[in-house]
């Protein structure tokens, strides 16, 4: 028992070990007595003592960071390592909202398929494509249609044929059980999909946009009819008047 708890222990600092290397030495952390230092503007200041670079990053408020720990000697750097890993987070979040995975779409047919189901097969195969997307096109056999298979090939090979433009075939007509199928992939990128919390912001930016012109109308309309009603009830006035001056 005491040799297996040894062990995990071994294997626990190893681990732990292998975790703190990942990340960046910065400060006190890096030990090497001499490295090459780069300004946070990109000049480069030479080799120095590492308490001497630590000085310097220090009088400008910024971190030693140790950005190329395997060179002779080690490169380290003026940074702000807060903003510097913040931005590095950031970057990371960006890059995989923007990674699409690749699905793969299965379209059946059958051996006695009419011209526009076919042609709706097609289209449908097409917009997989055009996203990316790999498909796999099987034919359905029932009862005897498995003793011509030729069918199954013809009509695989018509379908490849519609859709040449947009997608490659990775394997031939192969039969298995009761069907046979091919598998296409996409000669196009995957398109990168928004997430709905930003289509949702763009719709009621848009929408804002829309409404400013709408309120802003009545505005431009309303010293028009004033100026027009004023005349209208003097001139009243003075029709209603003029017959008691008469009297």
């Amino acid at each position: 028992m005491r040799r297996a708890t040894k062990g995990n222990a071994r294997r626990k600092n190893q681990t732990k070990g292998s975790a703190i290397s990942r990340d960046l030495r910065v400060n006190q952390m890096i030990r090497i007595p001499q490295v090459r230092v780069v300004d946070e503007d990109g000049a480069q200041l030479g080799v120095m003592p590492t308490p001497e670079a630590l000085r310097l990053a220090q009088e400008r408020g910024l971190d030693l960071v140790e950005v190329a720990p395997m060179a002779a000697p080690p490169v380290v750097r003026f940074l702000d390592y807060g903003q510097y890993k913040y931005e590095l987070t950031k970057r990371e979040k960006e890059a995989k909202r923007k990674q699409r995975s690749i699905t793969f779409k299965e379209v059946r047919l059958k051996p006695k398929i009419g011209i526009g189901d076919f042609d709706t097969k097609v289209r449908r195969a097409i917009e997989f494509l055009e996203d990316g997307d790999r498909i796999k096109v099987a034919v359905q056999f029932r009862g005897r249609e498995l003793t011509h298979p030729e069918i199954g090939r013809n009509l695989l090979a018509k379908f490849t044929d519609q859709i040449k433009d947009h997608g490659v075939v990775e394997r031939a007509p192969l039969l298995e059980g009761k069907s046979m199928h091919i598998t296409v992939a996409s000669t196009h990128k995957p398109k990168v999909v928004e997430p709905a919390g930003q289509a949702a912001k763009a719709g009621r930016a848009e929408a804002a946009g829309k409404t400013e012109p709408e309120a802003a109308m009545p505005t431009a309309v309303e010293p028009p009819v004033a100026a027009t009603v004023a005349p209208e009830k003097q001139t009243t006035r003075a029709t209603m008047t003029s017959p008691a001056t008469g009297e």
